[in-house]
C-alpha cells in the first residue's frame, strides 16, 4: 500500500539531497529550544542524564546536555557567533572508528543518508514543516539575502583552512567552514537564522559528536516558532536522529 505520506516526503529529499534524512530534520524543521541541563534519568535521550540513561531499555547513544561543556571545547565557532544565542546541545557517542577519524568524516557518515527518515513520527513531522513551509513561502529564497550570511565574517584563514569552500551550498545549508575538528553550517529562512555547529572528539572506545544549535531571530514570529516546535524536536526528532547517526557510523566502522 503506498504511503499517504510519499506526497511531501519524496520531493523534498530529491530536491535538498544529502542533507535530506538527518542534516534538514535537524535544521530547516527545528532549529529551535533553550539550552540547558539534562533532564531526569529514565526519560527519553532527549532528556536524558547521561550516556547511561535509558529509554525503554536501551542505553541512549544521544542526549541534550547542558551549553557549559561545549562551551569548554577550544572551537571557532564560539567567537563567529558571539551575537548569535546557543539554545540547543547534542552529544551523540560514537563507538569505534580508529583513530585520525576528522569531523568531515563525520559528517559524511552521518548525514550521507539520502533515504526518509525510519520513524514514523518524524515522517510526519518533516510532511507537515515541508507543507507549511511551501504553502506560506517560508522557505523560499527570498528570505535568504546573501549579505545576510556570516559567511562575510570569516577572516583569510579561515576560508584557507576549510576543506569545503565557504558558501558551498548543500541543500537548504550554506556551509561556513569545515575543520579537521569542527564544521559549521547556517540556514536562514522566514522562520530562523540558524547555525548548525558539529565537533568531533576523541574518548575511550570512540568519538563525542556534539551537535550545537543556534538560532537567531529573523521576526517577532521565530519566538512562536520555537515554542511549538520545541517538544517534538526534543523528544521525537533529535532522539531518532542520534539513533540513526549511531547506527551509520556503527555500519561504517564495525
Amino acid at each position: 500500500m503506498k504511503d499517504p505520506l510519499d506526497q511531501f516526503t519524496n520531493r523534498p529529499f530529491l530536491a535538498v539531497g544529502r542533507y535530506t534524512s538527518l542534516f534538514q530534520i535537524a535544521g530547516i524543521h527545528d532549529f529551535a529550544g533553550a539550552a540547558g541541563g539534562p533532564g531526569r534519568r529514565g526519560l527519553p535521550c532527549a532528556l536524558g542524564s547521561g550516556p547511561e540513561s535509558r529509554w525503554r531499555g536501551e542505553p541512549t547513544v544521544g542526549f541534550r546536555i547542558g551549553p557549559a561543556e561545549f562551551q569548554n571545547l577550544n572551537l571557532r565557532c564560539h567567537a563567529l557567533l558571539s551575537d548569535v544565542p546557543l539554545h540547543d546541545v547534542w552529544a551523540i557517542q560514537l563507538p569505534g572508528g580508529g583513530p585520525g577519524r576528522n569531523v568531515r568524516e563525520a559528517r559524511a557518515i552521518v548525514f550521507g543518508d539520502r533515504r526518509p527518515p525510519r520513524n514514523f513520527a518524524v515522517r510526519g513531522l518533516f510532511a507537515l514543516r515541508f507543507a507549511l513551509g511551501r504553502a506560506f513561502g517560508w522557505d523560499d529564497e527570498r528570505h535568504d539575502p546573501p549579505g545576510l550570511s556570516y559567511v562575510h565574517r570569516l577572516t583569510e584563514a579561515d576560508r584557507s583552512q576549510s576543506q569545503v569552500p565557504p558558501g558551498t551550498r548543500e541543500g537548504p545549508f550554506r556551509v561556513l567552514y569545515v575543520f579537521s575538528d569542527e564544521a559549521l553550517s547556517e540556514l536562514r529562512n522566514a522562520t530562523v537564522h540558524a547555525f548548525l555547529a558539529l565537533a568531533l572528539t576523541p574518548r575511550a572506545g570512540g568519538y563525542t559528536l556534539y551537535l550545537a544549535i543556534y538560532v537567531k531571530p529573523v521576526s517577532r514570529f521565530t519566538a512562536h516558532y520555537m515554542a511549538l516546535i520545541d517538544p517534538f524536536r526534543r523528544l521525537v526528532v533529535y532522539p531518532a536522529l542520534a539513533r540513526s547517526a549511531q547506527r551509520s557510523w556503527s555500519r561504517t566502522y564495525a
